[in-house]
């Protein structure tokens, strides 16, 4: 196989970024509008700024805070963003340079050359300091303009987004509630332009995905597999891996692969802000045993009948419940389990074999904000954990459910997989082309 990608990326349309505003600026207004306050302010937001190591003078690679690059496309740091409610224009703002530039009409005038007018189509460059004035000469209402600023929780964190922040802010008035909500519930809704980096970037994932299952017999430890992913898919675009559930944050892929063992790689690469998110399960030698076989199948049959159940309207807590309901009966079937699926369901037994959500939403964060998505990860597992399983078998009420002979707690396998039918890894480990003349559905 070759060493990196023959997809050629898409190219990036400017009116991405004027959509994701113009989704915005109308969410905002319907708001405003609906709670009868009045229609003017500016939505301001900082971007991400260059870290240091510590103390030291050594950067960090920098990668654009999430919502600044939804609206603005803006790669470098230092940077900060506006959208007037009213008039529907947005300002940019670097360290050294302050770029403005109206889009009321489809397409902007440049006027001035130089990067920044080809990139973020702008028109008018001022400093810094002239922020304050530059907002201040924008603002037609009596009393102190009012800044909209990003200002909310992040669940999966438990992190708060930002305000911006920069010096002149007690000129204006500011209002801390109510863009977080719009702005995240706007990132849902991918346009067409977001589609494509996203498949993009899920394209050249699974390429990758492949890669490293076809090299791993030749190597030792999931460090040496991710490397290989990363030399696939490095030449294109900005790659954003992680091999989880081995080591810890000091030597996070140190185990060594021995003879038997299931690897699982849970990597994503990322295009133009947008991401992806494909986790795989395989044995490192090539072929599964027949204990393998069954746990893999009894996630790979969850994930295809959630993939075939899933249409508008269908509730996703009853995909979840049908995921787990899958995975307890082939656990039956296997001997793991043993009497009636509904009455393990009724004690909440799949959640001791898959202790978490079933997916997540994707776009430009691995866990994407808002609501109801159009594009979501369908990622069920089945884990044996020592903490779960031990008092459910010694559980009064559960305890009769399990097979106390064959259930073991050495350990947790999430088996989720691209390609995920058990022929088709064996056969690409064992030096075979990928696609094959079969393919499976594609995981988010």
């Amino acid at each position: 196989m070759a060493s990196s990608s023959s997809l050629s990326p898409p190219k990036v349309p400017k009116e991405l970024y004027f959509i994701n505003r113009e989704k915005v600026l109308n969410s905002l207004r319907q708001h405003l509008t609906e709670t009868s306050r009045p229609l003017h302010g500016f939505v301001l937001l900082q971007g991400g700024e260059e870290q240091t190591r510590y103390c030291t003078d050594h950067l960090e690679l920098f990668r654009q805070e999430s919502y600044f690059a939804y609206l603005f496309g803006v790669r470098e740091p230092g940077f900060y963003g506006a959208i007037v409610s009213s008039f529907c224009f947005f300002v940019i703002a670097a360290k050294y340079v302050y770029i403005y530039c109206l889009v009321g009409e489809n397409k902007a005038i440049i006027l001035l050359s130089g990067d920044y007018n080809e990139k973020y189509m702008v028109n008018m460059v001022y400093y810094t300091d002239e922020i304050v004035g530059v907002l201040q000469g924008h603002y037609k209402e009596p009393g102190k303009p009012l800044l909209f600023l990003l200002h909310g929780l992040n669940t999966d964190s438990n992190n708060f987004s930002k305000p911006a922040q920069f010096e002149g802010m007690e000129k204006f008035e500011t209002e801390l509630n109510t863009l977080h909500p719009i702005l995240s519930e706007c990132r849902v809704f991918k346009s067409d332009h977001e589609l494509a980096l996203i498949q993009f970037a899920n394209d050249i994932s699974s390429e990758a995905h492949v890669e490293e299952r076809f090299k791993a017999i030749e190597l030792d430890n999931p460090m040496q597999t991710q490397s290989v992913y990363i030399s696939r898919v490095l030449p294109s675009f900005l790659s954003a891996c992680a091999v989880l559930h081995y080591g810890h944050a000091a030597a996070p892929n140190d185990r060594t692969f021995e003879d038997g063992d299931m690897a699982l790689l849970d990597m994503g690469a990322e295009y133009q802000f947008y991401g992806s998110d494909i986790t795989c399960s395989f044995p490192v030698n090539g072929k599964f045993t027949s204990d393998q076989s069954l746990i893999y199948n009894a996630v790979l049959k969850a994930h295809n009948a959630v993939i075939n159940a899933m249409k508008p309207g269908v509730c996703w807590v009853d995909m979840h419940k049908l995921a787990e309901k899958i995975i307890l009966e082939s656990l039956k079937k296997g001997g793991v389990m043993v009497g009636n699926v509904d009455e393990m369901m009724a004690a909440r037994l799949g959640a001791v074999f898959m202790p978490h959500g079933l997916g997540h939403f994707l776009g430009i964060d691995t866990h994407d904000p808002g609501g109801y998505p159009k594009v979501i990860t369908v990622e069920p597992g089945c884990y044996f954990i020592d903490a779960l399983l031990v008092p459910a078998m010694e559980n009064e009420s559960t305890s009769k459910f399990f097979n106390h002979e064959l259930v073991t707690a050495n350990g947790s396998k999430n088996m989720t997989s691209v390609p995920r039918e058990i022929s088709d890894i064996e056969a690409i480990m064992a030096g075979a082309p990928w696609p094959s003349n079969k393919t499976a559905p594609s995981n988010s």
